[in-house]
Formats: structure tokens, sequence, C-alpha cells
């Protein structure tokens, strides 16, 4: 989890990622910074993210994204 915030600091260093459950819900992340973090994502946990994994739900707090991203690395 650790690795993944500093990924999300580095993309988007005002973003409250620790404690906001609405990044995407309430436009703190726009689809420029989406698409940011899809790539620095895939980059430093050696995934791909599909688009059927592109949904808000996957993207409204770093722990949604955490448990993604686990997910993806199991089905690898």
């Amino acid at each position: 989890m650790e690795e993944l915030l500093e990924v999300l600091q580095d993309v988007k260093d005002d973003a409250d990622f620790e404690n906001c459950t609405t990044l995407i819900d309430d436009g703190v992340l726009d689809s420029f910074d989406l698409l940011q973090i899809i790539a620095a994502i895939n980059d430093a946990f050696d995934i791909s993210i599909p688009a059927s994994e592109i949904v808000p739900a996957n993207f409204n707090s770093a722990e949604a994204m955490y448990r993604m991203v686990q997910r993806l690395q199991e089905e690898q």
C-alpha cells in the first residue's frame, strides 16, 4: 500500500489519497489524472489494467486501487 500511495502522490500531490473515498465521484481526479495513474500503476506493479477495470469503484480511493492491483497481480 505504501508503494501505491507514493505512485499516486507522484501523479497528483495535492489529493488526499490516504483519506478520500470519493476521488472520482467528487472530481478530485479528472480523466487526465486517471490516465496518468493507470500508466503509473501499470509500470510500478508490472500489470496491465484492462478497460473493464476502469470504473469509478476501482479508483474512488487508494484502498480500492490497491485491491484492484492485488487482484490483477493474482490473475497473472
